[in-house]
């Protein structure tokens, strides 16, 4: 046996007195080879001190030792082997005696079973012929009702009763078909039942097609009717919305809230259609007995998810034809498959006009399916996702109109002969400037670009809410507010600008576009009240939210424009300022040749200018023109081209100041009195210029408050400049600028040291 336990490690003894090498080697070696360790270390070294002697003897020393050892241990087990044979031996003698009484109980068995074997036999075998003759009973019994199960089936088929002959064919594959003993009828049942449902199934899927055939006729018509239905009701809202816009324009100025309330009315007409309880349009009631009959024979045959009907009258007299939640998923993978065609083709239209129309039809099939309690929010959805598109698209379409109006455009008062014309173009657009109706001919003040483009953001402002109003949506002017102000801000200015800086020529031109601008401004708060009233927002909810000028930057700049081609003309007749004698000796009485010259033009420009701009846009550019001629003058006396002036001179300026002055005030009758004097103050530059040069105490200049009361309008480094002008230094309002080290007065030397200060700063 083999020992399980760890051997134990041998570990040599030390000597204790000191033994001698070679017999520590031979311990080391002992323990080694006891451990089973490696002995090559042993093998070299003895090689190596040229002793392999030694290592043999010390090696059968120690098989030596070891076979006292094993001799022990043989003695120690001899003794048990010697047992354990005698104990086999005693084994063996028992086994025989049993294989002799076995033998003998064998023989006995045998002489008993034989005669009784031989009985058995002959009574299994008249027992099996008597099973085979009930067996071929029974199966005659079933063969025969087989076959009259089969002559029942082939009646009801020959009669087109599919449904008898159906539960025929049930009968023999459930009682007949697994017990038929003839594997001819069985391979005939397998082969023939298959063949005569599908017979079946094709007879009545045939009779359903022709249903269907004629049902798509009268489904036609329903959807016709129910979309016309659905087009009248919302006509019908449409025409309460007209009637409740035009309540509330005739009293927007009343605090009166007027209510309308939408009639619904009960459409009882396509159920009764349906029900073929009514005839309509020759679309009396159809028969929905293909359709029952078809359902049921497919519910026979196992293939109910065959049949596809999304109808809401078969659903509910369908006698579990469909389920709700059948027809819930069914109609949402046609309105996934809708929404799939929408976002396909919606992604290719690149007209407005073609995404409008396509809504409209969605829209109103929308609403004619939610009438009979159909979802439609994914339909809405799809429109809702594409209204950024179908806007950048009406905006596109705009600016192309924009851009042809405003080329078409010759920059004249519009000419109308008739009412209808004052009609079309002022009324509509509520631009007039009376409620009384001018005698025709009539020239307006405004030229063909202002209706035009009103009629561009008319149907732009009409098309948008049109396409906002699908699905009964009814809060969209925030909206439509958002698209217009784009239209007006983005497209509408940028036309305009575009326009104003390229194609502008001439003071009339610019004058007549200035004034454009002005009605413009009347026609974008008629922009925003229509709106709100096509939105069905009350006015006065629309005019709080009331923002600015939405035309501003075409509106400067056509005024800057204006001005600018004025101040070229001005800039003409300033010129003969090069005429002034800056040196007489006495102020002319009349004021100078340039004054004179200026002054008719601006009388003549305000003649002509008050006939076609509004009161505040004139205001704006006259006083901007007297700005331009009052530096103009200041200009002259600081430019380079005026080296000395004296007294004399600048009282002649004074009388050219006074006569503008005046004419600032004779404005008054056109204006008022106070925008009179606001358009003197275009004038204060060159007046308070004059003032100071003509003054006796010109240091109050340099007093703060008189400064600002009096002389805020001048530059330090102007006045200091012209100062120094005078004809000589006596003359000088400030001596010390061109004299150094002279004796000054002691009243001036802190004026002349501050100014002198300025200087140096400048």
């Amino acid at each position: 046996m083999t020992s399980t336990k760890t051997r134990r490690r041998i570990v040599p003894a030390a000597s204790e007195n000191g033994d001698t090498a070679d017999k520590q080697d031979q311990l080391l070696l002992s323990a080694a080879i006891c451990n089973g360790e490696d002995l090559g270390s042993f093998v070299r070294k003895a090689f190596a001190s040229g002793k392999p002697e030694t290592l043999l003897h010390h090696l059968k020393h120690f098989t030596k030792s070891k076979e006292s050892e094993i001799e022990d241990v043989c003695r120690a087990h001899y003794q048990d082997f010697i047992v354990a044979v005698d104990d086999l031996r005693s084994l063996l003698s028992d086994v025989d005696s049993l294989k002799s009484s076995l033998s003998n109980s064998n023989n006995k068995l045998q002489n008993v079973a034989v005669p009784l074997l031989t009985s058995l036999d002959a009574y299994v075998e008249a027992k099996n012929k008597c099973s085979n003759i009930a067996l071929a009973i029974n199966s005659l019994n079933t063969c025969v009702q087989l076959m009259e199960l089969c002559s029942r089936a082939n009646f009801h088929l020959t009669k087109n009763n599919f449904y008898m002959a159906l539960k025929c064919l049930d009968s023999i594959e459930m009682n007949f078909q697994d017990k038929t003993p003839s594997t001819t009828l069985k391979r005939m049942l397998e082969k023939q039942i298959p063949a005569i449902r599908a017979h079946i199934e094709r007879k009545v899927s045939k009779e359903f097609g022709d249903w269907l055939v004629e049902i798509r006729i009268v489904s036609r018509n329903l959807g016709q009717l129910a979309i016309g239905q659905a087009s009248a009701a919302r006509q019908r809202e449409e025409e309460l919305r007209i009637k409740q816009r035009q309540a509330e324009e005739q009293s927007r100025l009343s605090l009166r809230d007027c209510v309308y309330a939408l009639e619904e009315e009960e459409d009882d007409e396509i159920d009764g259609v349906v029900d073929g309880s009514n005839g309509v349009n020759g679309i009396s009631g159809f028969d929905l007995t293909p359709l029952y009959r078809a359902y049921h024979i497919h519910q026979t045959l196992g293939l109910e998810d065959r049949v596809f009907i999304v109808e809401d009258r078969v659903l509910r007299t369908g006698g579990g034809l469909i389920s709700k939640m059948e027809v819930e998923n069914l109609w949402d993978t046609a309105v996934s498959k809708m929404c799939s065609v929408l976002e396909d083709q919606f992604s290719r239209m690149q007209t407005a006009n073609h995404l409008l129309l396509i809504k409209d039809y969605v829209s109103l099939l929308g609403v004619t399916l939610r009438r009979f309690g159909y979802p439609i929010d994914a339909l809405l959805d799809v429109l809702s996702k594409h209204r950024d598109k179908y806007h950048e698209l009406l905006l596109s379409d705009c600016r192309k109109q924009f851009a042809e109006a405003l080329a078409a455009d010759k920059f004249e008062q519009m000419y109308m002969k008739k009412e209808y014309e004052y009609s079309m173009n002022v009324l509509s657009f509520q631009i007039q400037t009376s409620n009384i109706m001018p005698a025709f001919p009539f020239v307006a003040p405004f030229s063909s670009t202002v209706p035009d483009c009103c009629r561009i953001v008319r149907s732009f402002i009409e098309d948008s809410v049109s396409f906002m109003s699908y699905g009964g949506q009814l809060e969209f002017f925030d909206v439509v507010k958002k698209y217009l102000d784009r239209l007006l801000t983005e497209v509408l200015d940028g036309a305009l600008l575009k326009v104003i800086n390229s194609s502008i020529g001439g003071v009339t031109q610019a004058m007549q576009m200035a004034a454009n601008m002005a009605v413009f401004e009347r026609a974008c708060d008629f922009f925003f009240r229509h709106a709100a009233q096509l939105s069905g927002i009350p006015l006065r909810i629309a005019e709080r939210g009331r923002r600015q000028f939405p035309l501003i930057k075409a509106r400067d700049a056509a005024e800057e424009t204006l001005s600018g081609l004025l101040k070229q003309k001005v800039d003409g007749f300033l010129s003969l300022i090069e005429n002034v004698n800056w040196m007489a000796d006495d102020p002319p009485q009349g004021g100078n040749e340039y004054a004179n010259e200026v002054i008719i033009f601006l009388e003549t420009l305000v003649s002509t200018a008050q006939q076609v701009l509004p009161v505040q846009v004139l205001k704006r550019v006259l006083q901007d023109v007297l700005a331009h001629i009052s530096e103009m003058i200041v200009g002259a006396l600081h430019g380079e081209s005026v080296k000395r002036f004296n007294i004399n001179a600048i009282m002649g300026l004074d009388v050219d100041v006074r006569l503008l002055e005046s004419f600032a005030e004779n404005q008054a009758p056109l204006l008022s009195e106070a925008e009179a004097n606001q358009l003197k103050s275009g004038l204060a530059e060159s007046r308070q210029m004059v003032n100071l040069l003509l003054s006796n105490h010109p240091e109050n200049f340099l007093n703060p408050v008189i400064r600002e009361r009096s002389y805020n309008a001048l530059d330090y480094r102007k006045v200091v400049a012209i100062s120094e002008k005078l004809r000589d230094q006596s003359d000088r309002l400030f001596g010390s600028f061109g004299t150094r080290g002279a004796k000054q007065n002691p009243k001036k030397k802190s004026l002349d040291a501050l100014i002198k200060r300025l200087k140096d700063v400048n």
